[in-house]
């Protein structure tokens, strides 16, 4: 989307009701400031505003959610990637292939809408929220159905957090066990944080929480893979549909749902790892694309319908709950498997 200066109004005000949330999520990790963004714009959403304010709103959550993606690029650093990825990939293969395959047949069964359910799969098996912010312009999804999907996520978030520790010491986990396990199948960045602090903190060393934080860093990745098989696959359906209808538009281009915000994420990756950028300036610029996802976040909310969300919110978080245990329980099967238990 071009910025008009029409837009200003709505991206102010989303700037205005992301800073709170930004700092809520500061003083509480575990729900995160996405969640207090989207909670905030959805309350708000019931006081009628001015029309000037939608195109910005629309900006916001559009735009602004694509350039977030890009900067989060400046978190990663592809040599620790490529040191943990031998150790991970297998894991992440088959939590992924996992997910989605539970994702579909439990989503066509529940007769989920496809979108919604898509923006779940991608949630549980790759990073939560970031993942569901890089899918959802690439399948056109709708502010609803990202509110859906970013819901359910934070819910197994906050579960995780609590009962992954005290399940890893049944099962006899060692640390690198368990930070492979929080890794790989926690949705959220700060969850698997939190997780692994906790984990940590029992231990009396930093192994888990250290491994866990790049394992989950290192799933990131998988955004990229993901998003253009979901490009290529939405441009096939679309000229398919738009053949059937007889419409002029059966020649869609894969040019207009292609990530190429995500080939941005790649670039700014591949600058934090090999041009000697300040610590304080890479991390300060993933804050910076943290904070927009947090404005992209309010924006959706104030363009959702809060009493249709919860209307149709059973299903989705039963599909939630299938692709999140089919993941933990993957994950330590496969750990398991090549002996990494």
């Amino acid at each position: 989307m071009k910025f008009e200066k029409k837009m200003t109004y709505g991206i102010l005000a989303c700037l205005i009701i992301a800073i709170p949330a930004w700092l809520l999520g500061k003083a509480f990790p575990i729900i995160g400031g996405p969640v207090f963004g989207i909670l905030f714009g959805m309350i708000l959403a019931f006081i009628k505003r001015p029309d000037t304010f939608d195109p910005g709103i629309k900006y916001t959550s559009k735009a602004i959610l694509q350039y977030s993606i890009i900067l989060l690029g400046f978190e990663m650093n592809l040599f620790n990637v490529i040191k943990v990825g031998g150790q991970s990939l297998m894991v992440m293969i088959f939590t992924l292939s996992s997910s989605f395959i539970t994702a579909y047949l439990v989503g066509k069964a529940m007769k989920i809408e496809g979108k919604t359910t898509t923006l779940i799969g991608v949630g549980t098996s790759i990073c939560g929220g970031s993942a569901i912010a890089a899918t959802a312009p690439v399948i056109q999804a709708k502010d609803e159905d990202v509110a859906q999907a970013i819901s359910t996520i934070f819910l197994f978030n906050i579960i995780a957090v609590f009962i992954f520790p005290p399940l890893g010491h049944m099962l006899g986990l060692s640390d690198t066990g368990f930070g492979m396990w929080a890794g790989t199948a926690i949705n959220d960045t700060s969850s698997v944080v939190a997780a692994g602090a906790s984990w940590s903190s029992a231990a009396g060393n930093d192994t888990a929480l250290a491994f866990a934080t790049i394992v989950k860093l290192t799933r990131t990745l998988m955004i990229v893979p993901i998003t253009l098989v979901l490009a290529i696959y939405t441009t096939r359906k679309i000229k398919k549909e738009n053949a059937a209808k007889g419409n002029e538009g059966s020649n869609f281009s894969i040019a207009k749902v292609f990530p190429w915000f995500v080939l941005g994420f790649v670039f700014t990756a591949i600058l934090n790892t090999f041009l000697p950028i300040p610590d304080g300036v890479s991390s300060g610029l993933a804050q910076a694309g943290k904070f927009m996802i947090v404005m992209a976040m309010t924006a959706i909310g104030l363009n959702t319908n809060l009493k249709k969300l919860l209307t149709n919110g059973l299903k989705p978080i039963c599909l939630g709950l299938c692709c999140w245990f089919v993941v933990a329980v993957v994950s330590l099967i496969v750990q398991n498997f090549i002996g990494m238990i």
